[in-house]
């Protein structure tokens, strides 16, 4: 009887940086601490004082009833319907205007990095709405959609679904429809404008590889183009998702939260500054903070970007 030997064990080996990766990140750590310092000298302060009052039920105008609650303001808003019905809200113009946004925004951006004449022009051009303030544009909008001065009901009364006399404010999904517009029309360019930079990073000569392979301009695109700008589109994405999770001025101007398009920062200024609430309010804030981080953080794993390969590395 012989005696069989153990099989050798696999080690997995820690992955070794680069120097030139560790150089890196020295650099940019030290680019980066001068404005992490600001900005936590300017926003760690009214963090830590909305973290405070949110464990209190206070009114601004009963100043001298600050009671203690504990978790208690963050268990009424959690158990309140009208808080995940704004947060439902929120998540759908999110997840449209994102989706949108970064299909319109690649098509522009390959139209920036492709035109040969007027470059300039082109680019300026399709960056000009993304120069104009928030609330004017959501003004301009609101006059757009308007049912007695409006276009859009007059030059697209030939769709089925529109006609003359449509109100697009006087039901929640129309309205709905009006809000990601306008906020889809706003930032599309800044999409555009972080697609174009990652599209420039794309090896030309991959591309003419891929092209006397044989590949079509569909498989070029899917195979090449896009896996090397998947750091790109990550931030593209992590950028925009962020900032449309959080928006407050199209819905402020367009609709004041009329026919239940509230979002999340909408309900949080209506209970601070309509209502005084600043203890649930706080709660509110403290709460969408959370959630943006949550949500950053889905991103990240979400395109699993290995950075050392993006930089060519890997």
């Amino acid at each position: 009887m012989t005696a069989t030997a153990p099989a050798p064990t696999k080690t997995r080996r820690a992955p070794v940086t680069s120097d030139r990766s560790s150089a890196e990140n020295r650099l940019g750590l030290r680019l980066v601490a001068p404005a992490v310092i600001v900005m936590l000298l300017v926003t760690a302060w009214p963090m830590i004082q909305a973290l405070y009052l949110s464990l209190f039920q206070y009114r601004l105008t009963s100043p001298d009833d600050k009671e203690f609650v504990g978790l208690g303001n963050y268990v009424t808003v959690l158990g309140d319907g009208l808080f995940w019905k704004d947060t439902v809200n929120t998540v759908i113009i999110m997840v449209v205007t994102v989706a949108v946004e970064l299909v319109i925004g690649f098509a522009f951006a390959m139209v920036m990095h492709r035109v040969i004449f007027a470059r300039g022009v082109v680019r300026t051009s399709i960056l000009i709405p993304y120069g104009i303030i928030t609330v004017v544009s959501a003004f301009a909008w609101q006059f757009t959609f308007s049912l007695t001065n409006g276009w859009v009901n007059s030059w697209f009364a030939w769709l089925p679904w529109i006609a003359e006399d449509t109100n697009w404010f006087g039901d929640h999904w129309p309205a709905m429809f009006a809000i990601m517009v306008s906020e889809i029309w706003k930032t599309t360019p800044f999409m555009s404008l972080l697609l174009l930079a990652g599209l420039s990073q794309v090896s030309e000569d991959m591309i003419e590889a891929a092209k006397v392979d044989g590949a079509t301009w569909w498989q070029r695109l899917w195979k090449v183009i896009l896996p090397n700008m998947r750091a790109a589109i990550m931030v593209a994405v992590l950028f925009r998702a962020l900032d449309a999770f959080r928006i407050f001025d199209n819905i402020f101007v367009m609709t004041r939260g009329a026919q239940d398009t509230e979002s999340s920062s909408f309900l949080t200024y209506r209970q601070v500054i309509e209502q005084f609430q600043l203890g649930l309010g706080s709660a509110l804030s403290v709460l969408l903070f959370l959630t943006v981080l949550l949500l950053a953080f889905l991103i990240v794993k979400l395109f699993r970007v290995d950075l050392a390969q993006a930089r060519g590395e890997g």
